[in-house]
């Protein structure tokens, strides 16, 4: 089994843990390969740019990296290893996660571990997901999203409904 990396800011008091993720806070996952765009499936991504994100904005908290990745071919390179396992514990704490595709199999360990997949259909920029998700929180949220902020700590806006019809 290959070994996680964590890619944080490191400040003049060394690197720091990965923090908790702050009550009102979204954090959120994207999948990449070049910590530019969202442009990896979750089990072949060699990296994953983990924000926290709130409706003024958005900071990196760390780039979790995988040194051995798949080709998408539906072939793995480790020997039978639990590559899936391994991301999903590596990604314990996000609320959210974005990525071009994800399995079936994969899916269900995400949502167990209170992770919401969002399959995108294809390749964007970071921050253009980034600003969805902002416009997001800003706005009227799907009942999804409004669920996942909840579990957050995140004044959820509500719907609008007209009482008197």
């Amino acid at each position: 089994m290959t070994a996680v990396r964590r890619l944080s800011l490191v400040t003049d008091e060394g690197p720091a843990p990965v923090p908790k993720c702050p009550k009102g806070v979204l954090r959120v996952a994207i999948a990449t390969q070049d910590l530019k765009r969202l442009n990896a499936h979750f089990g072949s991504a060699k990296l994953f740019a983990v924000y926290d994100v709130t409706p003024a904005g958005w900071e990196i908290v760390e780039a979790v990296d995988f040194g051995e990745v798949t080709d998408e071919s539906g072939r793995h390179t480790n020997n039978g290893g639990d590559r899936i396992t391994m991301r999903v514990e590596a990604l314990k704490g996000c609320h959210l996660l974005f990525c071009l595709a994800i399995g079936g199999p994969s899916a269900a360990k995400v949502v167990s571990a209170k992770i919401h997949p969002i399959k995108v259909p294809q390749p964007s920029s970071i921050e253009e997901v980034l600003t969805r998700t902002q416009t997001m929180l800003k706005t009227a949220p799907p009942p999804w999203l409004r669920k996942v902020l909840a579990d957050a700590g995140m004044g959820v806006p509500k719907p609008f409904f007209d009482d008197e019809d």
